[in-house]
């Protein structure tokens, strides 16, 4: 919540950026502030032990690496990471191999998000020696439409109230955290729900393939993707809020079995489950992403299913957008990046809802029943394959670098 009047608070404490959530986001914000002598406060819920654990995503576009890279985050992922350079679309019984690398000279990284939001806050609050308070409750922003604006906090080990006075606030907390509950009504949260499910479940067996690949099946999309040589993560399409109970582990592997076999391809590698959960395919918007001194990045200020592996990859645009822009302003009395920090970031963001959008059809076209849509998914596939043009533009898109942002 926001207020103008903080109360029951201690001494107040002052620093230049107030980070609240420190997931990919909000890290590589406080690591370029860091990095720059700005100092800064990292405002987590959560604990470190929960946030360097959290199941998430996994794909990060090579542009995006390059980014840490440049500011120095990127050292134990370069060792780490699986280079994927081919994908695998699996439909009416065949293989179809589509080898990106080769046409844009660009590469995926496979380095999951827990591993890198350990690296990043190692970086940040050990090595950087930046200020981080974990397990805090009860966040509230204040004046956030004047110069000075301020946070409070109830502190997880004493109980007290903190109140600590900034110049900016970065909101990168989530779509249920505190910094979207402030926003104004002249805000616009453009949304699209897909009407699917998706069943996600990492499954304790190695890889079944050196690639990800994609199941077009009458009975629902399945995916696979590597996590690491012992850990694999799998999608099936499933009613949007089924019970993951519902989903036995016979029923589980006899599905992907099912959806994502094709001629010549040996059968999966099965596994213990070690997770299962539904998730609502559905996209959201944030416009603006700013409200006077506040600012927001990552999924606090959109959100893009699953579909197109592409939400890490904004947060980390979006951080190091912001980031370099408060630098500017803080450093240089610079404020042209965070004048056009919203509109830079939406480019990008609804060029790739746009995709996630676009594969979201051939993902799930021919189990929709409806022959029209199974009819024109069969046309994009085939187009896909025969086409050089299609090919290169689809390459451009599903790496992220379609456009210049």
């Amino acid at each position: 919540m926001t207020s103008t009047s903080p109360s029951n608070s201690g001494a107040p404490q002052r620093f230049p950026v107030v980070i609240v959530g420190a997931g990919p986001a909000g890290l590589t914000i406080g690591n370029i502030l860091r990095a720059a002598g700005v100092d800064c406060l990292v405002l987590e819920v959560e604990t470190r032990e929960f946030i360097e654990q959290r199941p998430r995503a996994g794909v990060i576009e090579e542009w995006a690496v390059r980014g840490l890279q440049r500011r120095g985050l990127a050292d134990t992922l370069l060792e780490r990471a699986q280079l994927h350079t081919e994908c695998e679309f699996r439909f009416a019984g065949e293989r179809f191999r589509f080898a990106y690398g080769k046409l844009t000279g660009q590469h995926h990284f496979v380095y999951p998000q827990p591993l890198l939001v350990t690296d990043l806050v190692r970086e940040y609050a050990d090595v950087r020696g930046g200020e981080i308070r974990f397990g805090v409750q009860d966040i509230e922003l204040h004046d956030l439409e004047t110069p000075r604006p301020s946070v409070s906090y109830t502190d997880a080990g004493t109980g007290e109230r903190q109140l600590v006075g900034c110049e900016f606030v970065a909101g990168c907390d989530g779509a249920r955290g505190v910094t979207r509950t402030v926003l104004p009504e002249t805000t616009t949260i453009a949304r699209h729900d897909y009407g699917i499910g998706w069943l996600a479940l990492l499954a304790e067996a190695p890889p079944s393939s050196d690639c990800v690949l994609f199941g077009i099946h009458p009975n629902g999309f399945a995916g696979h993707m590597a996590r690491s040589p012992e850990v694999t993560r799998y999608y099936l399409e499933c009613p949007p809020g089924d019970d993951p109970e519902n989903w036995s582990h016979d029923r589980v592997w006899a599905e992907l079995q099912q959806r994502l076999g094709a001629d010549g391809s040996p059968p999966l590698t099965e596994g213990r489950l070690i997770e299962k959960r539904v998730l609502d395919m559905h996209n959201y918007v944030v416009e603006p992403m700013t409200f006077g001194r506040l600012f927001l990045a990552g999924d606090s200020a959109h959100l893009t299913a699953p579909i197109a592996a592409k939400g890490m990859n904004l947060a980390l645009h979006d951080a190091f957008l912001l980031g370099d822009a408060l630098v500017a302003y803080l450093g240089k009395d610079d404020g042209s990046g965070l004048d056009g920090y919203s509109e830079a970031c939406l480019r990008r963001v609804w060029d790739y809802q746009e995709f996630s959008q676009w594969l979201s059809e051939v993902y799930h076209g021919t189990s929709s029943g409806d022959e029209y849509r199974a009819g024109t998914t069969f046309a994009r596939l085939r187009r896909l394959f025969t086409s050089p043009a299609a090919a290169a533009a689809f390459a451009e898109q599903y790496l992220g670098t379609a456009a210049t942002y």
